[in-house]
């Protein structure tokens, strides 16, 4: 992975993954706020031309951006300071191209007009994230088509290096070896069973999410789930997020924040 740049002085990343659906389904999952929540992370989008995009990372970390053009159900451009008022703006976008058998290629471009490489660690790194979530984007598109989710973000911030505290959180929720494919019940004394097809395992080597484990469940109720660790510095974040769906997704939702809020409080006390 690399910044690319030419003579014009355009810094940029692109990714792109191949999903199924049409251009107009695929657009309701990248285009709209609920569709947005439903795999990537909680968000709100008015859908137009000067409209706002708000995505929302955890506390205290939220990307706001500025719509700057707005093609549906082909593209959108959107205008962000996520690098801080010193640095030129991050221009996104997102473009969505229709292939034969009803699948779409979904393509996401940040770009940064300089010719200074001050940025461009930040820029591989959004490069370097965007499979995750690709990943949760294809199997909502294939498993929930059509559907708006309810989404729980929870995280808590240790001391310990990302492997190390991968290892906590895999023994504290009693997780083995486990491989794709395999049926997996995380049962923890006070919180709901989570059970589960095994849908993605982080490899040694792998970036950013070596340490990862993601389920397509069925229970509390369908959707996915998907733990990891991400090392920030001196610190690492240990998250999980439920995508939930179904008639129940909202009380299964309260429920499962209130629970394992104070679990991982538990489990990964604030760092001095």
């Amino acid at each position: 992975m690399s910044v690319q740049h030419d003579d014009s002085g355009h810094r940029r990343v692109e990714v792109e993954v191949e999903v199924p659906g049409t251009p107009e389904e695929v657009w309701k999952a990248i285009a709209t706020g609920p569709g947005v929540s439903s795999w990537f992370v909680p968000s709100t989008v008015e859908e137009r031309v000067g409209g706002e995009m708000k995505c929302s990372f955890g506390p205290g970390m939220d990307s706001i951006s500025k719509v700057t053009a707005w093609d549906a159900p082909r593209r959108l451009e959107a205008e962000s300071h996520d690098l801080g008022p010193e640095a030129p703006p991050v221009g996104t976008e997102w473009i969505v191209e229709a292939k034969d058998g009803d699948t779409c290629i979904v393509r996401v471009v940040h770009s940064l007009f300089t010719s200074k490489d001050d940025w461009d660690k930040e820029l591989e790194a959004w490069e370097s994230g965007w499979p995750d979530f690709f990943r949760i984007l294809r199997l909502y598109l294939v498993h929930f088509p059509g559907q708006f989710g309810t989404q729980v973000q929870l995280s808590a911030m240790s001391a310990q290096s990302a492997p190390e505290a991968w290892n906590v959180l895999r023994a504290a929720l009693g997780v083995g070896d486990v491989i794709e494919g395999d049926e997996l019940c995380v049962e923890v004394e006070g919180l709901p069973a989570v059970r589960g097809q095994v849908e993605r395992v982080g490899r040694p080597g792998e970036a950013p999410h070596e340490q990862e484990l993601l389920l397509r469940t069925s229970e509390p109720v369908p959707g996915l789930t998907h733990w990891f660790t991400l090392g920030l510095g001196e610190q690492t974040v240990v998250s999980v997020r439920f995508y939930l769906f179904g008639d129940e997704a909202e009380a299964t939702a309260q429920t499962m924040e209130s629970t394992w809020t104070p679990w991982f409080a538990e489990q990964f006390p604030p760092p001095a």
